[in-house]
């Protein structure tokens, strides 16, 4: 093939040509990315330097028109939804995977009202190039919202409805599985679960495989009560499970917040754990380490969820078809069960 005259710099397609792999893995070479084997690697990477390639997405936006700004999406009621360690983990991962592009992180609370019509509007206009939508509920408008605006869209965990052809996620129900099956494997029979909110894909993931772990045990669900993911929540769950099953001896609960909170109410009704009642929880943050005792948890990649999605945003810039990906899980034991 011949080498790209003068006038016209070479394009990633060529580069892919040249190197005789697909585009999305010259786009991760680019972009620095994993998945892309020692040979491919080499071979795009020399590939760039017979054609000179230079990923210039500043010289591009002159005449794509783009704008050099992806937008990460919360769905939240209020700016304090930033102080969640969860969230500050996904940031801090998209950030990492953008730092070595051109392209700029613009930070989007869409409040119920005024903050998704200040988005609409955003997005609208064209303000920015991409979206990373995280922490869907529901029919949120969010979904329509950026399905209207036509960019590229990359969901952090997957809506409660349907499956977008662009998502990360994490193995919410083989997480939830794996922490039922530990306090099976230690003698508990009467689990109950704090679970998420009712109208998100990971807190009923992470139901469905609670329910697995004890079904395919000859157990059924023994109790369940809800939570909305915060600590006061799952202090609030516990004491209606103590109440209504106070012979309970094990609690998974659908995340660490949730876990301190029932951590806590145990404590002050005088059961020990995980003597009288073990508890397992789900995320493996900064949390985890700091309750009495310290919470036996689900580790699940959350900083690698944020890094993960913004680099198939940026495969979906520069043309490519990424794949959807499933981040996997592992138990953390420490002692709380």
């Amino acid at each position: 093939m011949p080498s790209p005259g003068p006038s016209r710099p070479p394009t990633l397609d060529e580069v892919a040509e040249r190197a005789g792999v697909s585009r999305t893995v010259v786009s991760r070479v680019v972009n620095n990315g994993p998945h892309v084997s020692r040979a491919k690697r080499d071979a795009v990477e020399k590939a760039i330097r017979e054609l000179r390639y230079t990923p210039n997405r500043a010289a591009r936006a002159l005449v794509t028109r783009q704008t050099g700004v992806v937008v990460l999406v919360v769905s939240g009621d209020g700016p304090e939804v930033f102080t969640d360690p969860f969230f500050a983990q996904i940031i801090a991962g998209v950030a990492a995977a953008l730092e070595k592009t051109d392209l700029n992180l613009m930070l989007s609370l869409a409040t119920p009202v005024h903050g998704r019509q200040r988005l609409e509007a955003f997005l609208r206009t064209r303000g920015a190039d991409g979206v990373m939508l995280v922490a869907m509920r529901g029919e949120d408008p969010l979904i329509d919202i950026a399905a209207k605006s036509g960019l590229p869209t990359v969901f952090v965990g997957l809506p409660m409805h349907g499956t977008p052809p662009f998502y990360v996620d994490v193995d919410n129900a083989g997480g939830s599985r794996a922490a039922t099956e530990h306090l099976l494997r230690s003698g508990r029979r009467r689990i109950a679960m704090i679970t998420g909110p009712e109208d998100t894909a990971v807190a009923r993931e992470r139901l469905r495989g609670y329910a697995e772990a004890l079904m395919l045990a000859g157990l059924g669900p023994y109790a369940t009560e809800p939570g909305d993911f915060l600590e006061q929540s799952g202090a609030a769950a516990m004491r209606a499970l103590l109440s209504a099953h106070p012979d309970l001896d094990g609690v998974v609960a659908a995340n660490d917040n949730m876990a301190a909170g029932a951590l806590r109410v145990l404590r002050e009704a005088g059961r020990t754990v995980p003597g009288d009642v073990a508890v397992v929880g789900f995320d493996d943050l900064l949390v985890a380490v700091h309750t009495d005792p310290k919470l036996t948890t689900v580790h699940q990649p959350v900083q690698a969820l944020g890094r993960e999605a913004a680099r198939m945003l940026i495969d979906l810039l520069d043309g490519a078809q990424p794949e959807p990906f499933v981040l996997s899980t592992k138990m953390v034991v420490r002692e709380s069960a």
